[in-house]
C-alpha cells in the first residue's frame, strides 16, 4: 500500500483495467476502491470476452435475455451496460468527492464502427443514454475517422474516453478534437465541469512492436535500444500535453469551469518478462494522469514498486534522442505507430466478433420452444 500510496500522491490517479460481474458480485471491485487507492476502472472489448464467457456470473441475465427472444447485439449491451452502469454505482462517492474529475468507469463504442464517423457518434448517444451515470466515460478509438465523433459528442456534453492512442501526431489531433468539442459545449451553454476525458496513450505494445523490428535490425546500436522506445514515447506525448494546457485556448475553456483531458497510460502490463514487471507505472509518474493497470500488476506496484516523485519531466531530451536513434536504425516510427493502431483497433474488433457468436450460440441454447395457446 506505500507504493500505491506514494503513486497517488505524486498525482497519478490508479485505474484498475478489468470489470467482470463476478468481481462486482464478490466486492472485489469495491475491496478495491476501499483499499488500494483505486479511483477508476477502464474496459474494452476483450476484457469483455473473458469475463462473460468464464464462470456463470452471468447466466441468469442471459436466461432472461433469452427467454425475451434478445438479438445478440442487444444482448450483449444489455450485459456490458449492467456492469458497467453497477460499477459506476460503486464509484460515485469517488467521483462526488472529486469533483467528477475520477470516479469514472468506461465503456466502448462497437469497435467494429471505429471507422465510421456517424456510426460511432450514435452508439456512443446510445451508451450514454442506456448507463445513464453521470461518471461514465465513452470510449472511441482514436482512428482518424474517430476525431470528429469526439468533438461532437464532447460537444454535446458526452464524456469521452479516447483510446488506442500510440503515435504523438494523433495525441495532437486528440488533443485538438478535445479543444473543439468543449468550445462548442460553452458556446452552446453547456456545464463544462460536468464533462469529462482522458486520452488512452498505448505503453507496452509500442515496445512489443518496436523491439520486435529492433531485432531484426541486429546491430548493436539496435539492441540498445531495446526496452526505451514505449517509454519515451509515453514522456513525449506528457510534453505535448504540457504544451497544450498552457495554451490560451485551454485557458480561456478552463476560466470557464473546463476539466483538462488527462493522459492515461494505458496497455501498462508487461510483456517482455525480462523487463520490470512496474516499469510501465513507475517509469511514468507524473502529477495530472492516470495509469489503468490489471489488477498482476496493481499489486506488484504495491509490493515491490519504487515510485520516484516524478519520473516524466526532466527526460524529455533524453525521448527525443531515443526517437531519433530509432530512425537512425532504420525503425521507420510513422510506420510503427500507424501498424498499432490498425492492430489494435482489428484485435479489439475480433475480440467482438467472437464474443457476439459466442453469445448468439448460448442465446440458441437456452431460449425456450414457443408455444402458442
Amino acid at each position: 500500500m506505500s507504493s500505491l500510496n506514494t503513486l497517488s500522491d505524486a498525482g497519478v490517479s490508479i485505474w484498475l483495467d478489468d470489470l467482470s460481474r463476478e468481481r462486482l458480485v464478490s466486492g472485489s471491485l469495491a475491496g478495491l476502491v476501499a483499499r488500494d487507492r483505486v479511483v477508476g476502472v477502464t474496459t474494452n472489448p476483450t476484457i469483455f470476452a473473458k469475463a462473460i464467457t468464464s464462470g456463470d456470473a452471468y447466466d441468469a441475465q442471459i436466461r432472461d435475455l433469452a427467454a425475451r427472444g434478445v438479438e445478440v447485439g442487444e444482448a450483449l449491451r444489455a450485459l456490458t451496460t449492467t456492469d458497467v452502469r453497477w460499477a459506476c454505482d460503486v464509484l460515485r462517492p469517488v467521483y462526488d468527492a472529486t469533483d467528477g474529475v475520477d470516479g469514472r468507469v468506461s465503456i466502448e463504442v462497437d469497435p467494429r464502427l471505429a471507422h465510421d464517423t456517424a456510426a460511432t457518434i450514435a452508439e456512443a448517444r446510445a451508451l450514454w443514454w442506456l448507463v445513464d451515470r453521470p461518471n461514465l466515460f465513452v470510449k472511441i478509438p482514436a482512428a482518424r475517422q474517430g476525431l470528429p465523433a469526439i468533438a461532437a459528442c464532447l460537444g454535446e456534453g458526452i464524456s469521452i474516453n479516447v483510446t488506442l492512442i500510440f503515435s504523438l501526431a494523433r495525441y495532437d489531433e486528440v488533443m485538438a478534437a478535445f479543444l473543439d468539442g468543449m468550445e462548442r459545449a460553452r458556446d452552446t451553454g453547456r456545464e463544462l465541469s460536468g464533462i469529462g476525458s482522458v486520452a488512452s496513450f498505448f505503453v507496452s505494445r509500442v515496445d512489443a512492436e518496436a523491439d520486435a523490428r529492433l531485432d531484426k535490425t541486429g546491430t548493436a546500436q539496435a539492441a540498445e535500444l531495446r526496452g526505451r522506445v514505449a517509454i519515451a514515447n509515453a514522456r513525449l506525448a506528457y510534453q505535448h500535453y504540457e504544451r497544450v494546457i498552457s495554451s490560451h485556448r485551454w485557458q480561456a475553456l478552463e476560466k470557464a469551469g473546463a476539466h483538462p483531458q488527462r493522459p492515461l497510460w494505458a496497455s501498462t502490463s508487461v510483456k517482455d518478462p525480462s523487463y520490470p514487471d512496474t516499469r510501465y507505472v513507475t517509469e511514468l509518474v507524473a502529477p495530472g494522469v492516470v495509469n489503468t493497470m490489471p489488477e498482476a500488476t496493481l499489486r506488484a506496484v504495491a509490493d515491490h514498486g519504487q515510485v520516484p516523485a516524478d519520473s516524466v519531466r526532466g527526460h524529455f531530451d533524453d525521448a527525443e534522442r531515443v526517437l531519433l536513434e530509432l530512425r537512425a536504425v532504420g525503425v521507420d516510427y510513422v510506420d510503427l505507430v500507424q501498424t498499432l493502431e490498425d492492430e489494435g483497433v482489428s484485435k479489439f474488433d475480433a475480440s467482438w466478433e467472437q464474443l457476439s457468436r459466442q453469445l448468439a450460440e448460448t442465446l440458441s441454447s437456452v431460449r425456450p420452444a414457443r408455444t402458442r395457446g
